[in-house]
């Protein structure tokens, strides 16, 4: 099974109690503190992934982090489910996972807008009307430029990719001539 699937699993259960309890912002941030202090700790991702070191001892380890960082209640019991079945070290992947699911569920997706050079404010109001239309949900946009692309926009819409570059019409019709 792939990490994304996984991640997903584990975002929609924790998303489902977070919304009952409303710990939302709470879990979300404390969730973010604790991937930046993994990520930033190669120690801890070792330890956490070493499969010499007992269960036991990784335990400890995570207790006393607990200890001293005082999570809410379901954070802290999410990230024991996490340690339980080797996940701990994926927190980053089902962190991401985990805002989709709830933008998801709140009936917001977000898109990402990849361009050859910097678009207009009317552009980006065009591209923001023509996404809810299509996803008939609220769209938040993130835009960023890539002149590589030559012309044209890619949209990355959750796993959905939307090409309308000229790098890439180009390379199609450099591969239809070739294979013609």
């Amino acid at each position: 099974m792939s990490v994304e699937t996984v991640a997903r699993r584990y975002a929609a259960a924790l998303a489902d109690v977070v919304i009952k309890t409303n710990e939302i912002d709470s879990v979300k941030s404390e969730l973010k503190t604790w991937e930046q202090m993994i990520n930033a700790n190669s120690d801890l991702q070792t330890a956490f992934r070493n499969p010499a070191i007992s269960h036991a001892n990784k335990e400890k380890v995570l207790e006393n982090l607990i200890e001293k960082t005082q999570p809410t209640r379901t954070t802290a019991n999410f990230l024991r489910v996490l340690l339980r079945n080797s996940r701990l070290t994926e927190i980053g992947e089902i962190n991401q996972k985990f805002s989709s699911v709830l933008e998801e569920r709140s009936g917001a997706v977000s898109a990402q807008i990849t361009s050859a050079r910097s678009l207009s404010e009317n552009e980006k109001a065009e591209m923001q009307a023509n996404l809810t239309k299509l996803t008939r949900k609220t769209v938040s946009l993130k835009f960023e430029t890539d002149e590589t692309l030559i012309g044209g926009v890619v949209t990355r819409l959750g796993s959905t990719v939307y090409d309308g570059s000229v790098k890439t019409q180009l390379a199609e019709l450099k591969h239809q001539m070739i294979g013609s």
